[in-house]
């Protein structure tokens, strides 16, 4: 089995956990191309076997989630898992859907997004979580992000939450901006709940549960139908040994990634760079 699976990840497990299973499972190398926190459920691309070497054309996809914010709380890990720092009063104005709309609006587009401390990124070879947990300090550089769009869904002032959808570019942290909204809002918040519902052109349509898995439900796509917008070029039987021997072949095409055929049998990806086509990702020929 060489392809991807799209999970649809339980609440309160690591992708590392659900990675874990999913190989239990099948019996195949698998890895993943972006973890969810574990609090979070939802979309988790999981590359099996020969599609683990496709992680570099999925690392950049775009994602869309679904959060909830609760205002007038303040954790130390952003979300409902840390210790609570902070409290204050929100006042109801705070709830009017107009207010909210118009605030959440003004995160659309480029912008520079600091981390939350309790995440992975590295700082002096160390994560940014375990200077957390130690109670030290470092110097975190903001990153480059871009929203797309932002919909507001619904307004529950009774549990002081806001829930709304995110269109947004890789590396954008929704812990993060909860506590920017909140801020933007005149009041403190943290992430409640979280589900990612599209990553790239994976949709929560198309994702299947741990158990459903575990019923050799194995409904997974395979690379041929992964790169299927990418244009087909075929080569002739006599090319085919040097090719598949790493030989560069000439190539009159544009740079680019190609699904490379010879006798209609798909044999992998392949890449063309000035007029020189490249063996990329090989299956079993």
């Amino acid at each position: 089995m060489d392809g991807i699976i799209i999970v649809n990840k339980p609440q309160n497990c690591t992708s590392h956990d659900v990675v874990y299973k999913v190989k239990k499972i099948i019996g195949e190398k698998v890895g993943h191309t972006g973890t969810l926190d574990p609090m979070a459920t939802g979309v988790l691309p999981l590359l099996i076997g020969k599609g683990t070497l496709c992680s570099k054309y999925l690392i950049n996809h775009d994602k869309i989630y679904e959060v909830q914010l609760t205002l007038g709380t303040k954790t130390d890990t952003a979300d409902r898992e840390g210790k609570v720092l902070e409290k204050e009063e929100v006042s109801d104005e705070i709830f009017q859907k107009e207010k909210v709309a118009e605030v959440l609006g003004t995160f659309v587009g480029k912008q520079e997004q600091m981390p939350p401390m309790y995440s992975a990124i590295k700082v002096k070879g160390k994560k940014l979580y375990e200077y957390a947990r130690k109670g030290q300090t470092v110097e975190i550089q903001p990153r480059q992000i871009e929203i797309y769009e932002m919909k507001l869904i619904t307004i529950n002032p009774n549990e002081k939450q806001i829930e709304f959808q995110v269109h947004c570019s890789k590396g954008t942290y929704m812990r993060s901006l909860c506590e920017d909204i909140a801020k933007r809002l005149g009041t403190i918040g943290f992430m409640s709940a979280l589900k990612r519902t599209r990553v790239g052109e994976f949709s929560i349509e198309q994702a299947i549960t741990v158990e459903e898995l575990q019923e050799q439900n194995l409904n997974y796509l395979t690379i041929e139908e992964l790169f299927q917008k990418k244009p087909m070029l075929t080569i002739t039987k006599n090319r085919l040994t040097p090719f598949l021997n790493g030989v560069k072949l000439t190539m009159k095409k544009p740079d680019g990634v190609y699904r490379i055929y010879c006798e209609d049998k798909f044999l992998g990806i392949g890449v063309v760079e000035n007029e020189f086509l490249k063996r990329d990702i090989i299956l079993e020929t």
